[in-house]
């Protein structure tokens, strides 16, 4: 699997066809504690750069954007019940939504781990 990572602060990781999209660490801790995660639904067409869902804090309300374009395959529906799992595991057990893609050369436009973490130490 390889992880990916936008300027928007999500992350993806994908295996075949099938990319799976949270918030990253750094996000999450900026937006303090996670009370709601709006999700999209299943079967949803999406283009890179849409907003999907909505994640609320006790500071704010922020957007998360797909990283790629495809098909919403699942939404991870514990976060209903535990929003906080996108605070304690941001990048494992609270990812958000699963896409399928559509046109995988969208990654090449995204950050490694690496340059991530070169732009976060910029910010």
């Amino acid at each position: 699997m390889t992880r990916y990572f936008t300027e928007d602060h999500e992350w993806i990781e994908v295996e075949g066809d099938l990319g799976t999209v949270g918030i990253t660490d750094y996000a999450q801790g900026q937006l303090g504690d996670i009370t709601f995660v709006e999700l999209p639904e299943a079967g949803a067409a999406v283009t890179k750069g849409d907003s999907v869902s909505v994640v609320d804090s006790v500071k704010a309300a922020s957007d998360v954007y797909t990283p790629v374009s495809g098909t919403i395959a699942e939404a991870n529906h514990a976060l209903g019940d535990e929003p906080e799992l996108v605070n304690t595991d941001a990048e494992v057990g609270g990812w958000l939504f699963r896409v399928t893609l559509s046109n995988a050369s969208e990654l090449e436009s995204l950050m490694d781990a690496d340059a991530y973490k070169t732009y976060v130490e910029s910010l």
